[in-house]
């Protein structure tokens, strides 16, 4: 049976595919697939194994004559369309759990870059201006006692909750279910979406892509925000309406916002490249080695257990 890989991803699950006698092969260049070679390459393929930058829909999924699992090596299938695959009897799987520790890492990360300016100071240092230490130099805000607002209490919302908490941030959180366990780790209170706007020091968005959650942060819900709030994004771009964000990032409505994600990914809007009070990071949430070997070897895992007749691990 034959797996094609829209993207070289780690050797270890290519290696665990072959060995179990399935025929791989992949786009080799070092961008994303072109959609006249994904449609050719995907019409024989028993598995395909996408990732986020490939829009498999329903004229992508339609050349796919002998496809009968789509392993997404992602947490997020919102590049596909999961029903129209369900319908041709297509399973679609991900890889959730193991990019948890890794992005809840990161979004600390650019909670600490944005509160202690700290890219501020590494261009303040690499232009030559620190000729002399002064007491109001690149002066940041901490993080104990602050209210820490998580949208969104899944499995990365709660590690990044757990972090803050160590931080000796209070927690709030907006979800649509109570998360006791992360009540009885950090004290953490359900509240309204507007409330942890109006409240929080820190907001931190986890929430999926979908069409309840676009443009959830719109002009409204941006301007609950303090003056002094900063604003996190490690989920999906397109849960915050980009040009409101650029704009009340410009009027200095609120401190500053760390993204490492963005409304209309590859093509970043030139305004919030330019802005001073913006940390942007190439969608890194889960790139460390650990993180993304497991993804592959989940992904991996989904197509060997499908292709031998057996249920995915994990199908959504």
């Amino acid at each position: 049976m034959k797996v094609y890989i829209t993207r070289i991803i780690p050797q270890k699950a290519i290696n665990f595919l072959k060995e179990k006698g399935f025929a791989v092969s992949s786009y080799k260049k070092d961008r994303p697939i072109p959609r006249k070679e994904l449609k050719k390459n995907v019409r024989n393929a028993d598995a395909l194994i996408s990732l986020l930058t490939d829009k498999i829909d329903s004229t992508v999924i339609d050349e796919m004559n002998n496809c009968k699992i789509i392993a997404n090596y992602a947490v997020g299938y919102d590049n596909i369309d999961v029903k129209y695959a369900n319908s041709k009897n297509i399973l679609v799987t991900n890889t959730p759990g193991v990019l948890t520790d890794s992005t809840a890492d990161l979004a600390m990360s650019l909670v600490l870059a944005c509160a202690r300016r700290l890219p501020e100071a590494e261009k303040f240092l690499h232009k030559g201006k620190y000729t002399h230490w002064k007491p109001d130099l690149l002066l940041g805000v901490e993080l104990r006692n602050k209210i820490f607002g998580i949208l969104g209490a899944g499995r990365i919302g709660s590690a990044t909750a757990i972090r803050a908490h160590a931080f000796g941030c209070k927690i709030v959180y907006f979800s649509r279910t109570k998360n006791f366990e992360l009540g009885k780790k950090t004290g953490a209170k359900k509240t309204s979406l507007n409330n942890l706007l109006k409240n929080s020091d820190f907001v931190s968005v986890h929430l999926p892509s979908n069409s309840e959650t676009f443009h959830l942060l719109d002009k409204d819900k941006l301007s609950l925000l303090k003056n002094s709030a900063i604003l996190i994004n490690t989920a999906r771009g397109e849960i915050i309406d980009e040009k409101e964000l650029i704009n009340i990032l410009k009027k200095g409505k609120i401190k500053a916002a760390g993204l490492d994600v963005f409304e209309n990914e590859l093509n970043i809007n030139q305004e919030l490249l330019n802005l001073k009070n913006a940390v942007l990071l190439p969608h890194i949430g889960s790139a460390t080695v650990n993180a993304r070997t497991s993804m592959a070897m989940i992904a991996a895992k989904n197509v060997a257990s499908v292709l031998s007749g057996k249920k995915p691990l994990n199908a959504v």
